[in-house]
């Protein structure tokens, strides 16, 4: 395939985004208007779970990952037909992943500098990291080696979560947020505050980076499949194979969760095979629907967020969306029912988010990390 920026990619990073940029609450919104087992099913998974288990809102983030990993092979192809060599590739991938973890900081409150209390580990060091190290491994290792990898990172890290807990806190659960090592060597190492039980664990950790970098690698592998001259692999035979990954994955994941549960706080072995099954299966549907079977019009409005995606993530942080969504929508919302208001300012929130984003891309704006 030609390095051409896939619209499916775009489309389905944008899809994802929208939960964060209020699609999640409107959800939410619309579901109190007729409370039920199925609506309150509906908004349940419009939040993260507390442990263990797997709700829609967990697989966001790790979707976002996997779509990093799967752009880097066009990127790579790129930099290399432009004549780049390793060591000039190695300095891109190692300056996004330095502007993650700042713009990771800013998004904790760097500029309020309050260091004592600043957290340092986050969504966006994270992804910076564990996208680093997928992409350095692209650079230098075939694919059999990477999977190989993928697979010794995934069994190491499973065993190690089951079966080893931390050492400063004696006859604790391995698998426990008080117990599990994934705290104890963020409290020996990692610096700034901790988010999660009084300073002793946070989900974006060192250690559990380790796995998030499989969630990467996974994308770049779907990336290298769709990367496959046409001639060689039709559009409807990546589809399948993308459906058949999904399909081993979701196995996995179903056949080792009574021995290692899903957990995206401690992104647990059998969390890295369910939610690469759930974004494969995204993935196998954007790229055959717009992709392959040439359907993109609608496809529009989760572009323009795709585009832009670390600009939504931020901006929500800096402006006051909420603001501007009542200063246009708070009027209507007053005159209506109060269910009903919420869920005219949850319209008026994305509307006004999207908006902006429409405003970027009509000025080919574009925050290129």
């Amino acid at each position: 395939m030609k390095n051409q920026r896939l619209m499916s990619l775009d489309a389905l990073r944008g899809f994802d985004m929208f939960f964060i940029m209020g699609l999640s609450g409107l959800i939410t919104a619309l579901c109190s208007l007729a409370p039920g087992g199925f609506t309150d099913t509906i908004a349940l998974h419009m939040k993260h779970v507390s442990w263990d288990g797997l709700q829609h809102h967990d697989t966001i983030f790790p979707l976002f990952l996997f779509l990093a990993g799967v752009s880097f092979p066009f990127s790579l192809a790129k930099q290399r037909s432009s004549g780049m060599t390793d060591w000039d590739i190695h300095k891109k991938i190692f300056r996004r992943a330095a502007l993650l973890i700042l713009f990771g900081l800013i998004y904790n409150g760097l500029f309020k500098l309050d260091f004592e209390n600043l957290r340092c580990a986050s969504v966006l060091a994270r992804i910076g990291i564990a996208w680093a190290i997928a992409a350095i491994l692209t650079v230098h290792f075939q694919l059999k080696t990477r999977i190989i990898i993928a697979t010794v990172i995934l069994v190491g890290y499973g065993l190690v979560s089951k079966f080893v807990a931390a050492p400063d806190m004696p006859g604790s659960d391995p698998l426990s947020m008080d117990g599990c090592l994934v705290g104890y060597i963020d409290r020996l190492f990692l610096p700034g505050r901790l988010l999660y039980n009084n300073g002793n664990f946070d989900p974006e950790g060192l250690l559990s980076a380790l796995p998030a970098v499989v969630t990467a690698l996974l994308g770049v592998f779907t990336g290298e499949l769709i990367q496959v001259s046409d001639k060689k692999l039709s559009g409807n035979q990546k589809t399948l194979w993308m459906l058949a990954g999904a399909l081993v994955l979701g196995l996995l994941a179903w056949a080792f969760h009574g021995v290692l549960p899903i957990n995206k706080m401690l992104w647990s072995s059998t969390f890295v095979c369910a939610v690469g099954a759930y974004s494969l299966l995204l993935m196998a549907l954007f790229y055959y629907v717009i992709d392959v079977r040439g359907w993109k019009k609608w496809a529009f409005i989760f572009q323009v967020v795709g585009m832009n995606s670390i600009t939504i993530y931020m901006a929500q942080r800096i402006i006051n969306f909420n603001g501007i969504s009542k200063f246009f929508f708070g009027g209507i919302a007053n005159l209506c029912p109060e269910a009903w208001g919420n869920v005219v300012m949850s319209v008026g929130f994305v509307t006004v988010a999207w908006l902006f984003l429409y405003f970027l891309y009509r000025q080919k704006i574009f925050l290129k990390v």
